[in-house]
């Protein structure tokens, strides 16, 4: 058996903060926003729209046009986007699902982080050639912007969160596919994994009027330094490690990848990336980091700009706090 990616969509909000905006409210020099954060604007939602379900229904009734189909026609929906969603302790897969029309499609969640999307095509791809089920529609978004604080100097590195959604059709054996899904790679290193959070909200903390008056309902960083040091140590061997596994899966080497659809980070890590996976690439600054949206983001940027063209060989690469780094190869048609 074979899987296909049969269509994609997008949707991204209207409204945008620029680079200068960010400045202004952070206090981070323009200059280092831009060029170093990589970040010339984002897409940002309203407070009282463009929640994550909104978000993923319009990119997911794009992603059915694409490939053609009827969401009758779905026999399983996976959302792999932000927990941060329109409630708590519920599913946005289900309300996806019944929004969109499907007919009793099988509805579950995947959290990878920002990592999301490659895990995300390799769990659905198993489920295809193990269940048989006929075609599983992805969906993702984020709007992780609103629990960014701008005053906190320690979670600086979360300034590029943008918001937007994508979605993908996965069919098993298709006729005529946009890509056909090879293999994959992930590794974790759990040492991360209290790196990243927000401080109140949970069951350790839960929220109350002293939390929110505290300020404690924002993504915080406890250990800025420590989270730096080790991670400059980890992230591009974890990141090569899990792009050659990878591909060396689907029967290539970094001498046959094309294009690298990479989660969006600092300017000059993408570079390094980049030249070390020799392989072309586009930079997400006019978009910022939108959690496991990036890849599709950066896929349609890259063939907009004929970055990408048939017969090539991608490379959907990603991490995600926690720390999650992964992999999946795809052979592009067109």
């Amino acid at each position: 058996m074979t899987v296909g990616l049969a269509g994609y969509g997008l949707y991204l909000p209207d409204e945008t903060v620029s680079g200068e905006e960010i400045a202004r409210r952070s206090g981070v020099p323009e200059a280092v926003v831009v060029e170093k954060m990589g970040v010339r604007e984002k897409r940002v939602c309203h407070p009282e729209e463009d929640h994550v379900t909104d978000m993923c229904v319009a990119a997911a009734e794009d992603a059915l046009a694409d490939a053609g189909i009827e969401a009758t026609e779905l026999d399983a929906v996976l959302y792999h986007g932000s927990e941060y969603k329109d409630y708590v302790v519920w599913s946005a897969a289900a309300n996806v699902a019944e929004r969109l029309g499907t007919d009793g499609a099988f509805a579950s969640e995947s959290y990878a982080l920002c990592a999301g999307a490659p895990v995300a095509l390799r769990q659905a791809k198993a489920t295809l050639v193990a269940d048989r089920p006929e075609r599983i529609l992805l969906v993702s978004a984020s709007r992780e912007e609103d629990l960014v604080d701008y005053a906190n100097e320690d979670s600086s590195f979360m300034f590029n969160f943008g918001s937007g959604a994508c979605a993908m059709v996965l069919e098993a054996d298709p006729d005529d596919p946009l890509a056909t899904v090879r293999e994959s790679a992930a590794v974790t290193d759990g040492g991360f994994s209290e790196d990243v959070v927000m401080p109140a909200g949970g069951s350790r903390n839960p929220p109350s009027r002293a939390t929110v008056d505290a300020g404690l309902h924002a993504l915080d960083v406890p250990d800025p330094e420590g989270m730096k040091e080790r991670l400059a140590d980890a992230s591009l061997s974890n990141f090569l490690s899990v792009a050659d596994d990878a591909l060396e899966r689907s029967g290539y080497g970094r001498d046959d990848l094309d294009f690298v659809a990479l989660t969006h980070t600092k300017r000059s890590f993408h570079e390094l990336l980049r030249s070390k996976l020799g392989a072309r690439s586009y930079y997400l600054d006019e978009f910022g980091h939108v959690q496991s949206v990036d890849q599709a983001l950066a896929l349609d940027a890259g063939l907009r700009e004929g970055l990408v063209e048939p017969g090539d060989v991608v490379c959907f690469l990603a991490a995600g706090t926690g720390y999650t780094w992964a992999a999946t190869v795809l052979d592009w048609r067109g």
